[in-house]
């Protein structure tokens, strides 16, 4: 029999045999090989809230607004024969072989009654005793007792790692259909607020705050928690009942003794079995696994072990090889009973008589941190097609215990096979077992349910692998980092967020760690989407802005656009405004930087947009910008274009704003209501304005070529020092002629004439101090000023005198007056100006 390939006689039709079929004739157009089709991405779409999710294994989970068509109806609650289905679901798997007499629960009846008791006047009970003292087992019973007080029955779940919120999303899928539906903190506290059933919950790990918002969340609910004494006690006013459950008595003991080994024990037995409850302080774990011993030794005294005609234990070591075994079995004074110090630590005893697959799954239990594989995958680990009977051998050593919907190692035993040595290839296990996971986590076939029930296996793998983790070699990937990109996808879909998360922080270390950037980009892009989900969007923008700039690193368009879009989400729903980063595609936006500021242009920008005419940008601009965050901030397609764009029109109103200004200040420097003011005395050749030191400071900002060549009355009236015109009280002058000032932004004393140099160096005067309340007089003929920004262009007059032109007054306007400088109101020095 081929276990690979099966033929008819595996399913019993080995005796219809056919004829093959005959072959077609073959075509040269066909290929003589048809090539494998690769199975496509096993894509999942969740609703959560009002986002819709889609699991995408390739690129990256991508999230939207769900659409209204889309969005399911309210949940409707199960019948009471899809809750049956949904438990029997959930209970551990059935291992392989024959299964002995279960044994009876001893002495706990006054226990069972008053939890039933309590439970029926609606109350939640924490039950508290040692691990080993029987929780689970009473827990049964008490749920079988409980099955009609409620009107949404029994509900079964398990606490082991998991938190008051995992545990209220597992009790509302265990009475609700909801598939593929993940609802919000507020839809969830409301679903569950009309759920009315009995909650038992074994292997509790929550306490305190927490767990009083679960008692809170579920008023209708009564529960019944099993906790070790370590468990983090509830507050000191949460309304649950105190039950403690102690070790039982000696007479208990030893009845439970006698059923586990199946007949009376000897008086030496007896006598052992005392002194083992002394030790044990009565926990029943440890009579069941003394029991066990018990059953080893008859087993040794029989010689069962050494034929076997089925070959059920055709591995079993041999006799010899097995500790504290005799090499005649047939005499019974060479078996001796265990020591006490074997009876009250048994696991090395036991597992030493366990056949070698048995032993193969106990060291990967270890290596796991106490989870033991599902025994489907046993025979892949271990390497022996019938090594899912193990599971069965290591359950009637009572070494495993049922935790939920899989089995660990019973209390004890694993801190007790470390000592034995079990441990010492833990990693090559665990990396034997991480390969074989990430290869049946990644398989289409398998079902993120199926993923999910190997949670913890997976997990603890990851956790074993992850601070080892290594670049690989050339050509190779990380185990770890496989691993954990196969598994998290799957705990998405199967709704398992708590696990989904926990394999993402590993898969990001593991990626870090061996180098991997395009991994590490897709874990940080889950993390955000994850936190997206669970509306904590700080985080979110965190991951989301990492994974953008991993995936830039190495090039991914398609993951950037996944993670640009969905950080465009993150900004919708925080209120916030986006804009499109360079490099993305049309419509793709992103939230802009918290910790960028709006920089104005070089130059200076207007103070309102249309206060000036438009100007065309100069031939080659040189323009240095940065892209607006304010509000308002938002760009399409082309946004860099136009942010240039303006940039450019804003640099240019900033330079007619210069020349705006420099004009001015000719204006206010010539005029004078004075009747000998030089301002009433131009003529063809008017004097130069020479500047104080009290003008604006404007540079020299002339072109070649730009001398002016239009009417004076063709212009528009020059503003007045507040940038508006001139009044009828108070008109602007106009000039006229070759020494008209120009309008590209020339200041006061930088006039010439059509580029022409001054023949002779102009005569400087004292000025006085200017006042905004009086103009001062003018100074003498022959006086001079200094001239605060010499100039080449500078002429003198032609009739050889200079006069000092009074300063300028600075008028106020609504918005206050006008104050510039040099630096604020040009781009550059040697800037052209339009």
């Amino acid at each position: 029999m081929d276990p690979n390939t099966r033929g008819p006689e595996d399913y019993g039709h080995d005796g219809d045999r056919t004829a093959p079929r005959p072959r077609p004739p073959r075509d040269s157009r066909t290929p003589e090989i048809v090539p494998h089709t690769p199975a496509l991405a096993r894509t999942v779409r969740l609703v959560t809230g009002e986002l819709l999710l889609t699991v995408n294994p390739v690129d990256g989970s991508e999230i939207e607004p769900c659409p209204p068509g889309e969005r399911p109806a309210r949940p409707r609650k199960l019948t009471p024969d899809e809750r049956a289905e949904t438990a029997r679901a959930a209970r551990p798997p059935v291992p392989a072989g024959p299964d002995g007499p279960p044994l009876p629960l001893l002495g706990r009846q006054d226990e069972r009654e008053q939890l039933v008791r309590l439970l029926a006047r609606g109350r939640s009970v924490r039950l508290t005793g040692p691990a080993g003292s029987g929780r689970t087992r009473l827990l049964d019973l008490v749920a079988d007792d409980c099955a009609d007080l409620a009107p949404d029955g029994v509900v079964r779940l398990n606490g082991y790692r998991r938190t008051a919120d995992d545990l209220l999303h597992d009790l509302f899928y265990a009475v609700h259909d909801a598939p593929l539906h993940r609802p919000t903190r507020d839809e969830l506290r409301e679903l569950v607020r009309e759920i009315g059933a009995v909650v038992v919950v074994d292997d509790l790990e929550t306490g305190g705050t927490a767990l009083d918002d679960l008692l809170d969340a579920t008023p209708e609910c009564a529960f019944l928690f099993a906790a070790t004494p370590d468990t983090p006690a509830p507050s000191a006013d949460a309304d649950l009942e105190e039950v403690a459950l102690s070790g039982l008595d000696r007479a208990g003991g030893l009845d439970l003794l006698e059923r586990a080994v199946g007949r009376p024990l000897t008086e030496e037995e007896a006598n052992w079995a005392g002194d083992l409850w002394f030790e044990s302080e009565g926990l029943p774990l440890r009579f069941v696994q003394a029991g066990a011993l018990l059953r080893q030794r008859d087993r040794l005294l029989a010689g069962v072990d050494a034929v076997d005609e089925f070959g059920v234990f055709e591995d079993a070591p041999p006799v010899e090889a097995v500790p504290h075994a005799p090499v005649d079995p047939t005499v019974a004074d060479d078996v001796p009973l265990p020591s006490l110090a074997e009876g009250a630590a048994p696991a090395e005893l036991l597992a030493a008589r366990l056949s070698a697959s048995a032993r193969a799954t106990l060291r990967f239990a270890v290596a796991l941190g106490g989870e033991v594989p599902h025994q489907a995958h046993l025979p892949a680990l271990v390497g022996d097609t019938h090594a899912d009977a193990a599971l069965r051998e290591l359950l009637d050593c009572a070494l495993v215990s049922p935790v939920g919907s899989r089995y660990r190692l019973a209390a004890g035993v694993r801190t007790q096979l470390e000592a034995a040595g079990y441990d010492s290839d833990l990693t090559e296990r665990a990396s034997t077992a991480a390969q074989h996971y990430a290869w049946w986590a990644g398989h289409p076939s398998v079902t993120p349910e199926r993923v999910c029930a190997e949670a913890d296996a997976v997990l603890a793998a990851l956790a074993v692998l992850v601070p080892g983790t290594t670049p690989p070699a050339e050509g190779e990937e990380s185990t770890t980092v496989r691993l954990a990109r196969n598994a998290a996808p799957a705990f998405a879909a199967g709704l398992h967020w708590s696990a989904w998360e926990r394999a993402l922080r590993s898969g990001a270390e593991a990626s870090r760690l061996a180098g991997e950037v395009a991994e590490q980009a897709y874990f940080h892009h889950e993390l955000g989407v994850l936190a997206l989900c669970e509306g904590q969007l700080d985080r979110a923008r965190a991951e989301l802005e990492a994974a953008i700039g991993l995936r830039g690193a190495v090039a991914d368009k398609r993951g950037t656009v996944a993670g640009r879009r969905a950080l465009a989400l993150v900004t919708d729903r925080s209120g916030g405004t986006a804009l499109a980063l360079p490099g993305g595609t049309g419509g793709d936006e992103v939230p802009a930087a918290p910790h960028e500021e709006s920089v104005s242009p070089a130059g200076g920008v207007p103070a309102a947009p249309g206060s000036f005419p438009a100007l065309q940008p100069p031939a080659d601009p040189v323009v240095t910008h940065q892209l607006p965050t304010g509000p308002g901030a938002r760009h399409t397609r082309g946004g860099l274009r136009r942010v240039a764009k303006r940039n450019l029109v804003a640099a240019g109103a900033g330079a007619l704003l210069a020349a705006v200004l420099g004009t001015v200040v000719t204006l206010g420097a010539t005029s004078s209501n004075d009747a000998d003011s030089p301002s009433d005395q131009v003529g063809g050749n008017p004097p130069a304005s020479q500047g104080t030191d009290d003008d604006l400071g404007a540079e020299e900002t002339g072109q070649d070529g730009d001398a002016d060549t239009g009417d004076a009355t063709s212009r528009p009236s020059s503003p007045g020092p507040d940038g508006t015109l001139g009044t009828a009280d108070d008109p602007a002058p106009t000039y006229s002629g070759p020494m008209a000032p120009r309008p590209s932004g020339t200041p006061s004393g930088t006039q010439g004439t059509g580029g022409g140099r001054p023949s002779s160096p102009p005569t400087k005067s004292p000025t006085k101090s200017p006042s905004t309340t009086s103009r001062p007089p003018t100074q003498p003929t022959g006086s001079t000023s200094p001239d605060p920004t010499p100039s080449d262009s500078d002429s003198p007059s032609p009739s050889g005198t200079e006069t000092s032109p009074e300063p300028p007054t600075m008028s106020t306007s609504a918005s206050g007056p006008i104050e510039a400088s040099a630096e604020e109101t040009s781009p550059s020095a040697s800037e052209p100006v339009m």
